[in-house]
């Protein structure tokens, strides 16, 4: 009893402390509901709801539930009445032992916002335990020399129960020679004593059986009864005596078994067999019967098991001397147990959030509630995490702790948090207790997609085959999940003219770029459009990115003559004097090529000719010269054959045939080649009216032009002195004259007149 009486002041004053913390944060007060134990499971302690000023839904909503102390779920919150209920049969024996009162602490725990209703269940005792001796019956020594009034102490009976319902008095069966008086100690506990009233007289009767009954207060009251056998002595002076009628010892809880507790000592002044004393102890209770060990002899006290300061803090030890005449002497020895820094912190969670959505204010992670079994500073804690993470401890009330975002995180810095929760407690050598948690970031579409790029720049060869796979645009999301899952599109064209939809597609899966037709290089040399790519977020975030394709052109255009015309019609013949020097401009092929860079190159050969080694191609421009001079053996009428071929892979070509005659001068008449003859007999009549015409408006202008600079050279002569050349009134003299040529012809002709030579003069 005394032990329970020492801790329950402590248990009091922490109560107290923690009470007075929890009104100042909170707004409900503490809260007290009574029942009586052994009350059947279900039975209705109080309405919560109505208690705590909260509608049952809200009670639901916030995830209301009971916790208590020991963490046993005695009681049960009904979340549709708001109703506390037992949720078990409560034993008050097993639950407080010998404290009275037997109160158990539990708190309402809320969440959204945090909140801790506080409340107590006193649990009222019932008379269901009867006394109960430690031993049926018990034997004492009594000298019969003892006078009247001597006090004879016996054991006392063990009542479970508590308060009214523990042992009140103490009764013996009606006899001449005792009577049984009740002491009550400080403690509340009361003992019997056996008084003699009337000498004994061992030769009159040397024996006596009586019975022992203690009665409870409980009502109905309970009993129990032993026998009590008295042995009448002869005379023994002396009875031992304790050096101190009480021992007070304090014992550290991590005493090894074996060490010595205490050595009690008592002396008796008799000799022979009435003064050896024996020690015993008087009165064991299964736990003090299991932990301590009596020798007998010497009066040592040594431990048998280890000592726990959590579960018992202190006992309380009856020894008694006896000496071999009978006699014997009580005392008592108080163990209190000392407590030493044994248990470690204890860490409980009560919710976890995981994972907590990225970019998140101030959020509710984890709640969880710190114990140390020890006491003093030995229970003492601290709290707290790694300070490199963006976390907040903060503490609530009763030794309950919030675990906090410290602002908003971001997924893709970092995923993934391992916390360690670290319960120092402040004891010598100090304990620690360390829990990890992992707290998943769960991601958020604050991101949009990003090309690796700004702007690509493909090329495709012309007359490429139909889905033809021409290059890809790739982006990246760094988000995660649906949030990165990218959709690629074409965006509309800036030119409303581009057929865009008919030129490519894309695969919205992977960026890849198809050519939905042949390309032509000569219709379309480049086009530019736009690519999206947008994720599955919502909402769904985009970027764009731009897409130029080149065509590159491809071989696939042969040359073609311009010059001369091959159109089917009469051939064009070109005139040569015989007197032309080597090197002389016969003509100029001229032809293009509809493709571009050294596809388009043009070479020019001469492939045959009549008379081979007279005329030769230069091969880069196409001009047709004389390799030699002419002579009277060289027939008037040649037939050049001329290749047009391109620079490409594999190369194209065009051939083109030049008539060329020669003449003694251009005043000769033309003289048509035989089979230009035959095609103008069967040419129409309009055609040659009209070649007719134009010759003769042709020469007449030529003429014109020629008089005209001959007499612009004749002046200027003239007036430089230079000596001079008279120009008759009637025809030209016949001299050479110089015009430079124009158009395809890049080299001067000379032309002879009878009356005079005109030149023009070189350009510097």
């Amino acid at each position: 009893m005394e032990a329970g009486g020492d801790r329950f002041p402590k248990q009091r004053q922490v109560l107290i402390l923690f009470l007075l913390l929890g009104v100042a944060l909170a707004g409900w007060e503490s809260r007290r509901y009574s029942v009586t134990e052994e009350t059947e499971r279900g039975y209705f302690v109080a309405n919560l709801a109505k208690d705590m000023g909260l509608g049952v839904r809200e009670l639901a909503a916030r995830g209301a539930r009971v916790v208590s102390e020991d963490n046993e779920p005695r009681l049960q919150l009904d979340l549709q009445t708001g109703e506390l209920i037992l949720n078990e049969k409560l034993d008050r024996e097993e639950m407080c032992g010998p404290t009275d009162p037997c109160v158990m602490h539990f708190q309402v725990l809320l969440k959204n916002p945090l909140g801790v209703f506080r409340a107590e269940l006193l649990v009222k005792d019932i008379n269901d335990h009867s006394p109960e001796f430690p031993e049926r019956e018990m034997t004492l020594k009594i000298p019969e020399s003892s006078p009247p009034g001597t006090v004879f102490p016996l054991k006392k009976a063990q009542d479970l129960d508590v308060g009214n319902n523990n042992i009140q008095n103490y009764d013996i069966n009606p006899n001449s020679h005792f009577h049984v008086s009740t002491r009550d100690r400080g403690d509340g506990r009361k003992y019997p004593e056996l008084v003699l009233d009337k000498e004994l007289d061992r030769e009159e009767q040397a024996e006596l059986r009586l019975t022992l009954t203690a009665l409870d207060g409980g009502s109905p009251p309970r009993s129990g009864t032993a026998q009590v056998r008295i042995l009448v002595l002869d005379v023994n002076d002396n009875a031992p005596e304790f050096a101190q009628t009480l021992y007070q010892v304090q014992v550290p809880e991590n005493s090894p078994v074996g060490a010595l507790v205490v050595k009690v000592s008592a002396r008796d002044s008799d000799s022979g067999t009435n003064g050896e004393i024996s020690y015993f102890l008087f009165y064991t209770s299964q736990e003090i019967s299991t932990t301590f060990e009596l020798n007998t002899l010497s009066g040592e006290v040594r431990l048998i098991k280890k000592l726990d300061f959590e579960t018992i803090s202190s006992y309380e030890l009856d020894i008694e001397a006896s000496d071999g005449g009978g006699l014997s002497g009580k005392c008592s020895v108080a163990i209190e147990v000392v407590d030493v820094n044994d248990n470690s912190p204890e860490l409980t969670i009560s919710s976890l959030t995981s994972p907590i959505p990225e970019n998140s204010p101030e959020t509710e992670v984890a709640l969880f509630r710190i114990r140390d079994r020890d006491s003093g500073d030995n229970g003492r804690m601290t709290c707290s995490i790694q300070d490199d993470l963006p976390f907040l401890l903060k503490p609530s009330e009763e030794n309950f702790y919030t675990l906090v975002t410290s602002g908003a995180l971001d997924r893709e810095s970092r995923a993934e948090y391992n916390i360690t929760i670290t319960v120092t407690d402040m004891g010598t050598p100090r304990l620690k207790t360390e829990h990890n948690i992992t707290v998943l970031v769960s991601d958020v579409n604050d991101n949009a997609p990003a090309f690796t790029q700004t702007s690509y720049t493909l090329w495709v060869r012309e007359n490429n085959s139909p889905a033809l796979h021409i290059g890809s645009v790739s982006a990246t999301d760094t988000d995660a999940g649906a949030n990165a899952q990218l959709t690629y599109s074409l965006l509309p064209p800036q030119d409303p003219h581009l057929p865009l939809a008919s030129l490519v597609s894309i695969n919205a899966d992977n960026g890849h770029l198809f050519a939905l037709r042949s390309l032509d290089y000569e219709a379309l040399q480049a086009f530019e459009f736009g690519v999206g790519a947008t994720d599955r977020g919502s909402p769904a975030l985009s970027s764009q990115a731009r897409v130029r394709v080149l065509v590159l052109d491809a071989n696939d255009n042969s040359p073609f003559v311009l010059y001369p015309l091959q159109n089917g019609s009469a051939p064009c013949t070109e005139l040569v004097p015989r007197a032309a020097e080597a090197g002389y401009l016969v003509t100029k092929v001229v032809a293009v090529d509809g493709d571009s860079g050294q596809n388009a190159w043009l070479s020019y050969q001469l492939l045959k000719a009549t008379e081979p080694g007279l005329f030769g191609v230069w091969p880069h421009n196409g001009e047709v010269r004389t390799a030699r001079l002419l002579s009277e053996r060289d027939a008037p009428k040649h037939r050049l054959l001329v290749q047009v071929r391109d620079n490409g892979e594999p190369p194209r070509s065009a051939s083109v045939t030049l008539h060329v005659l020669l003449v003694d001068g251009f005043s000769q008449p033309y003289l048509p080649l035989p089979e230009a003859a035959a095609e103008q007999a069967r040419a129409d009549p309009l055609t040659v009216y009209l070649v007719v015409a134009l010759a003769s408006v042709s020469s007449l202008f030529l003429l014109s032009v020629l008089l005209f600079v001959a007499v612009r050279l004749c002046r200027r002569s003239r007036a430089a002195s230079l000596g001079g050349c008279s120009v008759p009134e009637g025809p030209f003299p016949g001299h050479l004259v110089d015009v430079s040529g124009t158009g395809t012809l890049s080299q001067s002709y000379q032309y002879e007149f009878p009356t005079c030579k005109f030149q023009r003069p070189s350009q510097q």
